[in-house]
């Protein structure tokens, strides 16, 4: 326990010092340095005026065969060990992962017109 608390003092007294030491180091800010992209240049738009509705719908459609390449890599590996419920399991989770598809597709989210 001793070990655990002197371990969270050393990373609490090392963001304090990397903290202070960032804020001694830096230059004088100006206000149009601190400007998007430290261009100087004020912004014609908000940043999140610029992206569609339907690329969020996309971003779930990716998640979701990212989650699945996640979930199989594990699951093949221990398939032979598991028998036949690892299969089946397996096919429940890409259905569920099947529905998603077919409501993004409905959706129209992958219409790029």
């Amino acid at each position: 326990m001793v070990a655990l608390l002197s371990l969270a003092a050393l990373v609490a007294a090392g963001i304090v010092g990397l903290y202070g030491l960032s804020s001694a180091l830096r230059t004088a800010r100006e206000p149009a340095a601190v400007l998007s992209y430290e261009s100087g240049l004020l912004p014609q738009q908000h940043a999140v005026s610029r992206y569609h509705a339907r690329w969020y719908a996309v971003t779930v459609l990716f998640l979701a065969f990212d989650m699945e390449m996640i979930f199989m890599y594990p699951w093949v590996v221990v398939v032979a060990d598991m028998g036949a419920a690892a299969v089946v399991e397996m096919f429940g989770f890409l259905a569920v992962l099947l529905v998603g598809v077919t409501y993004v597709w409905r959706e129209g989210a992958l219409r790029w017109t």
